[in-house]
């Protein structure tokens, strides 16, 4: 009984630490990773490419074919292994084998693989691009939540001063210090505080909501994040010039290698369909063989009488009968021959060689290199827009990032000059020298700034990690 109640107090005490488990942004990185939707179809576009590298692989490797058949006829039929008529019933069996081999297509086979890994490729820097955009979404909607934590801890700490001053208004009021109206005006912020506290409370559930969506987690009640260690990390990579971002991301961005597999899928299709315009040659070799279980006529000499006499003629001016002597023959019937005698007896073999030259095609072959033409300068155009869009988000996630470490820079020098002020209207206010309403104020724009620092702080955090992906650090290493 005892070793019963241990066993059930330690399995609710794991399930508890389950319940209570806090994500980091790793872990939430790392399980979207593996179980987003947009990244598992990205996953299934590379078994395709993969089945269609199987395809083009299959080109290179003989066809065969197998085929068989089993027939009975009644009445007039012909017999196939003897190809004459016959009025009868008999069962008939036939069995084939066909192989085929392509020599030479125009080297349409080998552009076709070329094209099937390229194809592959492609997909794969399709699904690097999708892990890193979720990567990024998953990064935001993390630091959402604690930007809404941050926030909450100023308003809680904040509203523990304000009942503080409560209780020292009550104090001064009661002593006749203060008027009235104080105390009621601190017991007013007090309540707008107990309502900010609520509202954000309210926000980091939303967030934590979203957050959870966005991983595919459906306990939502447990759901939480570890929201402590997050600070800005020294990063080499603010202090870089803008230069090399940009040829850092244009070397190992996602965006620019598929639009240059892009650029080479078209030049593989240009040359596909160039090959149609030359000779192909294939070889083939095919054998066969057939059964039919009918008997047969055979004619043989008589053996009660081997020969017989017959008029062949009369001689000219006397009329005398010329005769001769012939073999006396008799149609006797004869069993089908044994099953496996008959395939080999009736098989045949067929091979060659099959040359096929192109002329004219209505144009088809024509207007497809032209179209594939299109297409290959259509792509190198994509692909250099590509590199001018990348450039310029890269230039403007840079901005972004200076600008954001301005605005971090100002907030902390507000939140400094706030606090001063708020103390000094907190001293003047603890000993009657200013009134409620005008402390309140002060207080205000010290939780205010705090708030602004909080938004400046993570927002700062967010675009120098975006900086960091397009300069190439994967989106599982970044750190905060």
């Amino acid at each position: 009984m005892k070793k019963s109640i241990i066993i059930i107090i330690l399995l609710l005490g794991v399930l508890a630490q389950g319940q209570n488990k806090k994500w980091t942004l790793k872990e939430c990185v790392q399980y979207a990773l593996e179980n987003n939707i947009s990244v598992k179809q990205s996953e299934l576009d590379i078994e395709l490419a993969e089945i269609d590298k199987l395809n083009a692989l299959g080109n290179f490797v003989p066809s065969v074919n197998l085929g068989s058949g089993v027939s009975e006829n009644t009445g007039l039929s012909f017999n196939p292994v003897t190809n004459n008529a016959q009025t009868t019933t008999f069962l008939s069996a036939s069995g084939n084998i066909n192989i085929g081999y392509t020599i030479f297509d125009g080297l349409r086979n080998i552009r076709e693989l070329q094209r099937a890994d390229i194809s592959k490729l492609a997909s794969q820097y399709r699904l690097d691009r999708m892990k890193d955009d979720i990567s990024l979404f998953v990064a935001n909607g993390y630091l959402a939540v604690i930007l809404n934590k941050a926030n909450l801890e100023v308003f809680k700490s904040q509203n523990e001063v304000t009942k503080e001053q409560i209780e020292r208004t009550q104090e001064l009021v009661d002593a006749g210090v203060l008027p009235r109206g104080d105390l009621l005006e601190i017991k007013a912020t007090d309540a707008s505080e107990q309502q900010s506290i609520i509202n954000a409370e309210n926000s980091i559930q939303i967030s934590l909501i979203s957050l959870a969506q966005l991983l595919l987690i459906k306990d939502y009640e447990n759901f939480d994040i570890e929201d402590e260690g997050y600070d800005i990390v020294d990063s080499v990579i603010a202090d870089k010039k803008v230069s090399e971002l940009i040829t850092a991301a244009k070397e190992s961005r996602s965006e620019i290698k598929i639009a240059e597999q892009d650029v080479e899928l078209a030049n593989i299709d240009l040359k596909i369909a160039k090959g149609a315009n030359l000779p192909t040659l294939s070889a083939f070799f095919g054998y066969n063989t057939r059964f039919a279980n009918t008997t047969s006529f055979e004619s043989r000499l008589d053996p009660n009488n081997p020969t017989t006499t017959r008029q062949i003629g009369v001689v000219e001016g006397t009329g005398q009968a010329v005769v001769s002597q012939f073999q006396n023959t008799i149609l006797s019937e004869v069993a089908a021959d044994p099953f496996i005698n008959q395939l080999y007896q009736n098989d045949g073999i067929g091979y060659g060689l099959q040359l096929n030259i192109p002329i004219l095609n209505g144009f088809n072959t024509r207007g497809n290199i032209q179209r594939n033409k299109v297409n290959l300068e259509r792509s190198k155009f994509q692909l250099e827009q590509v590199e001018l869009d990348l450039e310029s988000t890269v230039y403007q996630a840079y901005v972004d990032a200076q600008g954001s470490f301005k605005s971090y820079e100002a907030a902390k020098v507000a939140v400094e000059s706030q606090e001063l002020a708020y103390d000094y209207a907190k001293e003047r206010y603890d000993v009657g020298l200013t009134n409620a309403f005008d402390f309140s104020q002060s207080k205000l724009r010290f939780d205010n700034a705090n708030i602004e620092l909080n938004r400046a702080k993570y927002d700062y955090i967010f675009k120098l990690k975006v900086l960091e992906l397009y300069f190439g650090v994967p989106a599982t290493e970044l750190k905060f």
